[in-house]
This record gives C-alpha cells, sequence and structure tokens, in this order.
C-alpha cells in the first residue's frame, strides 16, 4: 500500500486498519506512507504504524511543497494546492516517488494499493509496470475534480493538466474501490471510469476496539479538559485552551454530552455546529455540553472554534484538543451522541466508529453521511448548511433521552453488521486475487 500524505486524515486510518486485517485473509502489507520528520508527533507514520511493516518517507519542517500537495487549497499552509504545481515540480514528485518504491519492493508485489489519485500512480507504471494497480478513491480528489469542472479558482494555473492525470491514473488501475452508489456515480462522471471497474466497498472500524465501554464520565472530562488539556489557540500549542474544576459543571447535572471529533478545516462546519448549540441550548431541558475533539495542531481553515466560541458567547461549549485514534473509545464512552455538520463529508469515520460505541449520529443529509445514518432509526439527518435545523436535531436529541436510547442501540448494530473491518477486509482480499490471478498465475492458481 502506499500514501503520500503523512497520517492525519480518514485515508490513512482505513489504510492501517486494512494492513492489519489483510494478513488473515493470506496477505502479507507494506505499507508505504509520507510522514513527518519528528518522531512522536501526530503525523509520525512509523508511530501511527507500528507494529506493521511500515517504509517512512519524512518530510522536513516545514514542509517542502514540491514533496507534498493537498487536495485542498488552504491559504497560509506549507502544502499548496496540487493544482498550483507546475510540470517540473509535478516530475520531482514522480522521481520522488519512484525511488521510494523501487527501495520498498514494488516491483515484486503481486498487488499494489495505491490510496488517492496521486504522482505515486504515475511512479508504479514507471517502476513496477507489471503490477496490478487497485485505485482506492477517498473523496477528497474528486472534490477538487469537482472545484475544477465548476471553474478553477484563482492561481489554479496547472488544474487541467492535474485533472488529465488523475483520469490517466484512473484509467490505468485494474479496479478502483469507491465508498458509496453516491460516490460511483461521482467516479463515473469526473474520472470517467466504467461501472464494472468500480467496486464499492466503505470505510470501517475496528470491533475489539469501538465497542461499548465503562469509564467514570466525570473522571475523563476532568482529565482532559483540567489536569490534562490538549486544546489550544492560534498561535500556541496543545495545553493553550484549559478549564477551571468549576466549568465541570456543565458535566455534573446528568445531562447528554454532544460530541464533535474531526479537523476544523473549512467543510466540517466547526463554526456552524457551535453557532447551532447556543441557538438550541436556551431549550434544553438539562445542560448539554458540546466538546470538540480534534483539530490537527495548528491547522485551521476560516474562524478557528476558540475565537468562535469568544466571539459568540457561546456556553457549555469545550475545545478538548487532538486525541490519538486509541483513546476515541473512551471518548465516545463519556458521550452520548455524536455529532458531524460537515456538508461535504466524503464518508463519515466518526460517525461509523461512534455509532459502533452506541452512540446516535447527528449528521447532515449528503454524501457519506446521508448513507450511513438513517433517519429516524440511527440518528438525525439535517440539511447542509442549515444551522436552525441542525439545532432542531440537537434539541430533540438532549430532550429525549428515551428516543435518543432507541437510535443508540439501532446504530450500533447497524454499524457492526455493515462496516466491520474484518469483514470488509475479506471484501479487499477477495479483490486481490481477482486481479492478481489473470496476471501472475494459471486459472485457479494463488500467486
Amino acid at each position: 500500500m502506499a500514501l503520500l500524505f503523512f497520517p492525519r486524515g480518514g485515508s490513512a486510518q482505513v489504510a492501517r486498519s486494512l494492513a492489519r486485517a489483510l494478513p488473515e485473509h493470506g496477505w502479507d502489507v507494506t505499507v508505504l506512507s509520507g510522514s513527518l520528520a519528528e518522531r512522536g508527533s501526530h503525523g509520525d507514520a512509523q508511530d501511527f504504524y507500528d507494529g506493521l511493516d511500515v517504509r517512512a518517507v519524512d518530510y522536513p519542517l516545514p514542509i517542502d511543497p514540491p514533496v507534498h500537495p493537498s487536495y485542498e487549497d488552504r491559504p497560509g499552509a506549507p502544502d499548496p494546492a496540487f493544482a498550483r504545481v507546475d510540470d517540473a515540480a509535478y516530475e520531482r514528485l514522480v522521481d520522488f516517488w519512484a525511488q521510494r518504491l523501487q527501495e520498498a519492493g514494488a516491483a515484486d508485489a503481486d498487488v499494489l494499493h495505491l490510496h488517492h489519485l496521486t504522482p505515486i500512480n504515475e511512479a508504479a507504471t514507471r517502476v513496477a509496470p507489471e503490477v496490478p494497480v487497485i485505485g482506492h478513491v477517498h473523496g477528497t480528489e474528486l472534490l477538487m475534480l469537482e472545484a475544477i469542472e465548476d471553474g478553477p479558482p484563482q492561481g489554479w494555473e496547472h488544474a487541467a493538466a492535474w485533472a488529465r492525470r488523475m483520469r490517466e491514473w484512473a484509467a490505468r488501475c485494474e479496479r478502483l474501490i469507491v465508498l458509496s452508489p453516491r460516490q460511483h456515480e461521482r467516479v463515473d462522471r469526473l474520472l470517467g471510469v466504467s461501472h464494472e471497474r468500480c467496486v464499492e466497498i466503505p470505510n470501517g472500524f475496528d470491533p475489539q476496539t469501538f465497542d461499548r465501554v465503562t469509564v467514570d464520565r466525570l473522571a475523563h472530562w476532568r482529565e482532559h479538559l483540567v489536569e490534562a488539556p490538549q486544546g489550544w489557540r492560534p498561535g500556541s500549542g496543545a495545553g493553550s485552551v484549559g478549564y477551571a474544576p468549576s466549568d465541570l459543571e456543565a458535566f455534573e447535572g446528568g445531562g447528554p454530552v454532544l460530541l464533535y471529533v474531526g479537523r476544523f478545516t473549512s467543510v466540517k462546519r466547526v463554526g456552524l455546529l457551535i453557532r447551532a448549540h447556543a441557538l438550541a441550548r436556551p431549550r434544553f431541558k438539562a445542560r448539554a455540553p458540546l466538546v470538540l475533539v480534534g483539530g490537527f495542531p495548528g491547522e485551521w481553515e476560516d474562524e478557528h472554534p476558540v475565537e468562535a466560541i469568544e466571539r459568540w458567547a457561546a456556553a457549555d461549549v469545550f475545545v478538548a484538543g487532538w486525541h490519538a485514534h486509541p483513546a476515541l473509545p473512551a471518548f465516545f464512552a463519556a458521550s452520548d451522541v455524536v455529532v458531524l455538520a460537515s456538508v461535504r463529508e466524503q464518508f463519515g469515520q466518526v460517525l461509523v466508529e461512534g455509532m459502533a460505541c452506541g452512540l446516535p449520529a447527528i449528521a447532515v443529509n449528503n454524501h457519506g453521511p446521508g448513507e450511513i445514518v438513517d433517519d429516524g432509526a440511527t440518528g438525525w439527518l439535517v440539511e447542509p448548511d442549515d444551522e436552525r435545523d441542525l439545532a432542531r436535531a440537537l434539541l430533540e436529541a438532549v430532550n429525549d433521552p428515551a428516543e435518543r436510547e432507541r437510535r443508540g442501540a439501532r446504530a450500533r448494530t447497524a454499524a457492526r453488521e455493515r462496516y466491520a473491518w474484518p469483514a470488509l477486509a475479506g471484501r479487499v482480499a477477495a479483490l486481490y486475487e481477482e486481479v492478481v490471478r489473470p496476471v501472475h498465475s494459471g486459472p485457479g492458481q494463488k500467486s
């Protein structure tokens, strides 16, 4: 498997989960991944993929733009959008990753599983042209193509070249993994890949990690908000946002805790969630704090959540900072509802994980969340960018404990039936077998 990006998003979670599960289905996995050079940092691939055969490609700090571009155009970020990268820098990218693939033994692999559509695809063609490639579309690449289709933003001078390359890479893949039927349709339209070459396999969760666990809820919030806070302000490090013991009164009345987990990027609409909570709060029958977990340190778009909380004088909203993935089950156990206001979420990993822990979900009826959450059964779906509709869902979830419990129980069952990694990894392994047999061996034989 190969990923251009250092671990910070959902695709890295998918790669790690698959790499752990696939050996049970007869496949040995080597992970080639971008990585931040600082060991022990949140983007350290060596640490993130601990226990796996990982080849970490360290980026310097700050990141050298020719090495690690992005599908997003984030002002002030060290990684420019791909569509801003010229032909010379593109060739440097391909050469760089061709060397890394060669060092990792790509030419001797049975399958190359390439996450996203990136210059690694071109590098694989040059280094291992005979090895079948499985492409894995996670969705952010489609957002960039849609932005180009709508008329590229100012400064995207090389948009047409990158759109052409991405279509060529997709066309060379033996199969493309897509996450859902809705994404399948977008892949057909944006990449021109026929339906028979696309395979729908959603992202999943580890059922051994994400399940109901028992925690001392008040002690949990005391640790992460008061005693060892990780929240941060713009320009300051983790721990620059903390709370006094008296602030924990919001958690002491027995009311539900609303939990957001994710980055502080524009599409997540964290500011809208804060405003919706402030709008609904006067009508809550019990205090229902909103906790924001996440926000990759130093990374945010639009107004920072701390600034939004202060500007709106939003009470009972807490910023808990970035936490490692294995810590999340305890956060879910200390909460009652998982909330995601993102308008362009390509899947919704946090929804699946929260549901697996028995939490009902509140999400936007668009893209992945609209297929994960069954409105009225496993949670609440709201309209995109509709502050009042989101406030309405928050109000219903807070004020009706019986309904909240009912939907949470159904959410746990649905998540475990549809999104557990062991079964999903079996489907990926079967896909590998499908593309390997005609290339490396005779009928009915495994390479």
